[in-house]
């Protein structure tokens, strides 16, 4: 009895596959890329082809194994260079996104927004800009959701007057050196009034007068226009972008982003005009001992009743930071808004979570 002998068929199996798909005169053409590295070679960050295509064979279905056609290849692209076909492809063709990586993507632009927010804008009382954790929040309280075809510049742009309505927040002030001639002065000062300019330092010099301000961003086109105007006797230099106060990020945002928890705000927040801002964010009071109530007397973090949940599992991180921080909530007179007192390991009081916080995690990069 013979036996036939099993001669095996080459095959190339193709696993962790994600496929770009570029359609052009009705014909289809695929290629079989990496996971999460089609991103980075569109964004710059990979430049090595062959880390970016599990092959350099053009597919007309990846998942067949239906290869495409030479006369198709040559009749769309010009070309029948298959390297030269997938650079095509990989930069202007359809990527096929897992729900995984889709969320992945949205929340990086999502915190980029937010880091946006932070380096632009400030507290309009301290003049400190916030943290980023704090507008993620605040950017969550409001149902700001991002949009993945849009850069997230402009959409920081669009989220900040949705902020403003229930936020205290503002676009930092950009600070000016102004010089002019002492005939122009009185000009320039008609613009700085006009767009509420806060005056730092004004001397009178050689060359002329000399003038530091801090100034909107939307206002720097003009006074631009202005000095230019001037000619050689006119000079403008920018001092800073981003006009902040010196010192750590403001930590009273902590409190006006829990008060934002009892805010009901409808599905398409409307943005209100300016004027009607002090009436939905309440001003800051100093209340005595006597006006606060004690909701949860000083204890464990993970002791925090399930009423506090959200707060218990936010504050939780302090514990696997550095064991051992107790908290002490309180309730501010017969209003909504629980403030959080944490004291250290060693007993000390601290006072705020972000401070908490950054003692927390200081102790543990050391550690």
């Amino acid at each position: 009895m013979s036996q036939s002998v099993f001669q095996p068929i080459g095959q190339k199996r193709l696993t962790n596959v994600a496929v770009v798909r570029y359609k052009k005169f009705g014909k289809r053409f695929e290629i079989a890329c990496y996971k999460n590295k089609i991103l980075n070679w569109r964004n710059g960050i990979e430049k090595d082809l062959d880390e970016v295509l599990q092959t350099t064979t053009v597919f007309s279905n990846v998942s067949k194994g239906v290869l495409a056609k030479r006369e198709d290849l040559i009749q769309v692209f010009g070309t029948d260079d298959e390297q030269t076909i997938c650079i095509k492809i990989l930069a202007d063709g359809e990527m096929q996104v897992s729900d995984k990586e889709r969320k992945v993507e949205l929340d990086t632009l999502f915190r980029d927004v937010a880091a946006i927010l932070s380096e632009k804008c400030v507290n309009p009382k301290s003049k400190k800009p916030y943290t980023i954790g704090v507008l993620e929040r605040a950017l969550k309280d409001i149902h700001f959701s991002v949009d993945p075809k849009k850069p997230a510049k402009l959409q920081a742009v669009e989220a900040l007057p949705l902020l403003k309505a229930v936020f205290p927040i503002e676009r930092a002030q950009m600070q000016l050196k102004i010089t002019i001639p002492v005939s122009s002065f009185q000009d320039l000062e008609k613009i700085l009034k006009e767009h509420h300019a806060a005056v730092m330092e004004q001397n009178i010099e050689d060359d002329g007068v000399v003038v530091e301000c801090c100034i909107d961003p939307g206002a720097y086109r003009k006074i631009h226009g202005f000095v230019q105007d001037e000619g050689q006797h006119g000079r403008l230099e920018v001092v800073s972008l981003n006009a902040f106060v010196e010192g750590p990020h403001d930590d009273s945002a902590e409190d006006v982003v829990e008060s934002l928890e009892n805010l009901s705000l409808p599905a398409e927040a409307a943005v209100p005009s300016e004027p009607e801002r002090p009436r939905i964010v309440a001003p800051v009071q100093t209340l005595s001992a006597s006006e606060q109530t004690v909701v949860f007397q000083r204890g464990p973090i993970a002791d925090i009743p399930d009423e506090f949940a959200s707060r218990r599992d936010r504050f939780s991180e302090i514990d696997e930071l550095q064991p051992g921080w107790t908290v002490q909530l309180k309730q501010k007179g017969n209003g909504s808004v629980v403030d959080a007192v944490f004291f250290s390991p060693s007993g000390e009081k601290v006072g705020s979570y972000a401070v908490a916080r950054r003692m927390a995690l200081a102790y543990h990069k050391k550690a």
